[in-house]
C-alpha cells in the first residue's frame, strides 16, 4: 500500500532503490451514490454515472501537445494507453485506468494533467468513493492513493499531474474540481495549476 496523498502533495516517482519508475498506470475508480430516503428506495436515477478519465500532454509553454481519452485510446507518440470506457462505475477496483511509458514520452512534454469528468454533466453530488491511484506497472505495487470524494456541484475533477523536474519526473496531487464534459472545456481550468 502506497502513501495516501493529501491535495497539494508532491512525490517522487523514484524506486526504493532511487532508480526511477519506467512504467507507471494511473487507476481511477468510483461509485455511485447511494440514495437515502423513501424516494431512493423506489429508483429515481438511471443508477450509472459515466465518469472518463483522461491525460492531456503539455509542453514547456503550456500548449496540448496531445490527449488520450475514450475518443482516442493512445498517444500519438504511443507512451500513453487508455484502458477504455466504463459508463457505469459497476464493479471493484479500477474503473479506467491510463498507462504511462515515462521512457517513451517525447521530450518536449513537461507535464502529464489526469482528469476525471461526467461525460453526461452528472455532477459529482452523485459520485461516492472515487479515488485515483499511481501504480510501478512493472511490480504492480501501489505507490500513492487519492481520495477524490469531493462532492459537489461540478462536474469535472483535475486530479494529478505527473511532470518532469530537474531531470526525474515527480507526481502533484491536484484534486481542483470544475466543469466540463470534455478535455476542450477543461482546458481553461488546468492552465493555472500547471
Amino acid at each position: 500500500m502506497g502513501i495516501s496523498l493529501v491535495k497539494g502533495q508532491k512525490i517522487s516517482l523514484e524506486k526504493s532503490d532511487g532508480s526511477s519508475l519506467s512504467k507507471i498506470f494511473l487507476g481511477a475508480g468510483w461509485d455511485v451514490a447511494k440514495k437515502s430516503g423513501l424516494f431512493g428506495m423506489f429508483g429515481g436515477g438511471d443508477g450509472s454515472i459515466d465518469l472518463d478519465a483522461s491525460a492531456i500532454l503539455f509542453d514547456e509553454n503550456n500548449n496540448v501537445v496531445d490527449n488520450v481519452w475514450f475518443a482516442q485510446l493512445k498517444s500519438r507518440d504511443g507512451s500513453i494507453q487508455h484502458s477504455g470506457d466504463n459508463r457505469t462505475g459497476d464493479g471493484d477496483g479500477d474503473d479506467e485506468a491510463i498507462h504511462v511509458d515515462l521512457t517513451k514520452v517525447p521530450s518536449q512534454v513537461k507535464s502529464i494533467v489526469f482528469t476525471i469528468s461526467s461525460f453526461r454533466g452528472q455532477t459529482f453530488a452523485k459520485v461516492e468513493n472515487a479515488y485515483c491511484r499511481l501504480v510501478d506497472a512493472s511490480s504492480n505495487t501501489e505507490i500513492a492513493k487519492y481520495n477524490l470524494s469531493a462532492k459537489g456541484d461540478f462536474t469535472a475533477l483535475i486530479i494529478a499531474k505527473v511532470y518532469r523536474h530537474n531531470g526525474a519526473w515527480k507526481m502533484s496531487a491536484l484534486g481542483e474540481a470544475c466543469n466540463g464534459k470534455t478535455i476542450q472545456e477543461m482546458i481553461p481550468a488546468i492552465l493555472p495549476v500547471l
